[in-house]
């Protein structure tokens, strides 16, 4: 297994303990949850069960029997555990734990017992009383035994949260484990592609990353034997591109309104700083209701947008950190089916400057890898874009990033995404001269600023670039 340690480790102290489990496991749709547990336990349960995906061909036709179909699916799980085929399809979510309540039971030689409720989200469709049967099934059955592990599992972030983890009624303080799934690291793609026998430098992973984001299952997709923009093609642009449907099934297998939150996604992407709530309704035409509040919460706990406060203001802004969604829309929407499109497009003018910003979102979503090399792992920090407003010494421009150090330091970080080393000319040079001594003045005597160059082959060495205090390079943001 490619990764993973820290929630391998997790998942064994958990169900190691002699006393009863139920672990949340979460993370974005194709993050690798499921195979995460089903490799931990060799694929040996007491009971499995899948939902059924509310954006499966045969779900779309039967959206008025989600239940039923649910119940269903859920049924013949049982039968393949063993459940009597004399028993009949439960007409509800209670009789169906009971059912299988009786079933585990049948089998309980006093060994572990695990059972995995993959994509428990989906078994939720409306009206149908999913939750408080399973808490009843938990409560009164599940979690009063020492040797039963319940292990639950969601592409439904908000929901795995909402509902489960920080649950106000019968689950209230039940869940023993929780176990995010994160996107993997540069330096786990690079892994899983040597894994999968496929030669790319890590110029050419920087790219892949800024359009697949660190999903490990999209990077399933390349092919031995073609370049990186071959495999853009064949991923997203050709007739049968495998992600071409994906945005869509992305928000449709995550969230009851997937629209809403594909149009707030949709404006704030198009936005490089991000949007206030007030700039984001006025521009996305959305309202202002309880509604926005819930969706944009539902975005930032699926880790699909950041809320922030930019450097030196107190506004909150929101914006979108999703690599694969800010791809899709400003990419692919509209140009699928259309073969060799990257190849003819990868080095246009729009392209480029896209990869500049591009590499931007690549170095926040590494701000681990960043600290290392500053050597600040153990120091408290915080992370924020600045805006800095014109003025007669300076104009108005943003610094990507600006890291605010609790040892006193503020570190201005520039990215730089270039296909060779960066070089600081004199206008550049006076440019960075006036933005220091800005970030000065903002900071008084209580910060020292310190100037940091993110870039992906280093630094050349002239009568400029001294004034950079510190280089990081693209080797860097590969380390684990």
């Amino acid at each position: 297994m490619i990764g993973r340690k820290i929630e391998l480790e997790k998942m064994e102290a958990a169900v190691s303990k002699d006393r009863a489990q139920l672990i949340a496991v979460y993370g974005r749709r194709r993050v690798g949850k499921t195979f995460l547990v089903n490799e931990f336990f060799g694929g040996r349960f007491a009971f499995k069960h899948t939902a059924i995906s509310p954006v499966d061909e045969k779900t779309k036709m039967k959206k008025k029997n989600l239940l039923k179909l649910q119940l269903s699916e859920f049924y013949y799980s049982m039968r393949r555990y063993g459940l009597d085929s004399s028993e009949s399809v439960p007409s509800g979510w209670q009789e169906a734990f009971f059912m299988l309540e009786n079933l585990l039971e049948s089998k309980d030689d006093g060994s572990r017992m695990t059972i995995f409720l993959d994509e428990m989200p989906w078994m939720d469709t409306p009206k149908s009383n999913f939750m408080p049967a399973f808490e009843h099934f938990a409560n009164d059955w599940g979690l009063s035994k020492r040797n039963v592990k319940i292990i639950v599992c969601g592409s439904a972030t908000s929901w795995i949260l909402d509902k489960l983890i920080n649950n106000k009624g019968g689950l209230y303080g039940r869940v023993t484990a929780t176990i995010y799934v994160p996107p993997f690291s540069l330096y786990e793609c690079r892994e899983l592609l040597e894994a999968d026998g496929l030669r790319f430098d890590e110029y050419d992973i920087c790219k892949a990353y800024m359009a697949l984001g660190g999903v490990p299952y999209y990077w399933g997709y390349f092919r031995k034997g073609l370049s990186l923009a071959q495999n853009i093609d064949a991923v997203f642009y050709d007739e049968e591109a495998s992600l071409k449907d994906e945005f869509d099934a992305l928000f449709s297998s995550q969230f009851s309104s997937p629209d809403e939150l594909k149009k707030i996604i949709t404006t704030l992407s198009s936005h490089r700083v991000g949007l206030t709530r007030d700039e984001l309704i006025k521009e996305g035409a959305l309202s202002s209701g309880g509604s926005l509040s819930s969706n944009l919460s539902a975005l930032e706990k699926s880790r699909f947008i950041r809320e922030y406060v930019p450097f030196g203001e107190s506004g909150v802004k929101y914006k979108v950190t999703d690599p694969f969604c800010l791809f899709y829309l400003k990419h692919v929407k509209g140009n699928t089916g259309k073969p060799l499109y990257w190849q003819t497009h990868e080095k246009s003018p729009a392209v480029i400057s896209w990869m500049g910003l591009a590499f931007e979102d690549l170095c926040w979503n590494h701000i681990k890898q960043i600290k290392h090399a500053l050597g600040i792992d153990g120091v408290i920090t915080s992370q924020s874009p600045w805006i800095i407003a014109p003025d007669k010494s300076i104009s108005g421009s943003q610094v990507d990033l600006v890291i605010d150090r609790d040892d006193r330091f503020l570190c201005m970080c520039e990215m730089k995404f270039t296909q060779g080393v960066f070089e600081v000319n004199k206008s550049y040079g006076t440019t960075l001269l006036g933005r220091m001594a800005r970030l000065g003045e903002i900071s008084g005597k209580g910060k020292i600023p310190m100037s940091v160059l993110v870039t992906t082959f280093g630094l050349k060495r002239n009568e400029y670039s001294s004034r950079f205090d510190k280089v990081i390079t693209m080797e860097d943001l590969f380390q684990k």
